[in-house]
């Protein structure tokens, strides 16, 4: 009796060991399947913007940081210092603080954020008086990604 008891709590915490580190298999989906036709990299979709202020794309990229899980927050390496910002459209979507250090192919919308000095009236981060010519955003943060679908590759 004493080594059923026994076996049964082996067991048990077994399989509760097992159950905290799942590994994130290729394939794995949050939100929609993206579509992976005309997929880009993530280090070029700047420059596939050109002028444009916001373009539905598919990107590949790897992910450096999962900011906030719940909302599917994260953050996603664009080449050369440069950071995409990155959420679900839906909130309900919870991602795994995993996914981080993963390349990842995300579906959604890449939208340009405006520069304070470009004396756009949508700039967002304008700063009114003398200061308003002076004040930078961060150029490593220039773009963010509003996610549809992702789909973890590697």
């Amino acid at each position: 009796m004493k080594h059923l008891f026994l076996m049964v709590i082996f067991f048990l915490n077994l399989t509760v060991f097992a159950q905290k580190h799942t590994p994130l298999p290729h394939g794995m989906v949050f939100g929609v399947r993206p579509n992976i036709t005309a997929m880009v990299d993530a280090a070029k979709v700047e420059a596939l913007m050109g002028k444009k202020t916001r373009i539905n794309t598919t990107i590949r990229g790897w992910v450096t940081k999962v900011t906030k899980q719940k909302g599917g927050w994260f953050e996603l390496d664009a080449g050369k210092g440069k950071i995409i910002a990155a959420h679900f459209k839906s909130y309900t979507i919870t991602i795994p603080a995993d996914l981080k250090g993963k390349i990842v192919i995300a579906e959604g919308i890449a939208e340009k954020q405006f520069m304070a000095d470009d004396l756009q009236h949508f700039a967002g981060d304008t700063v009114s008086g003398k200061k308003q010519h002076m004040e930078k955003t961060d150029p490593k943060r220039r773009l963010t990604f509003e996610v549809k679908g992702l789909m973890v590759d590697q």
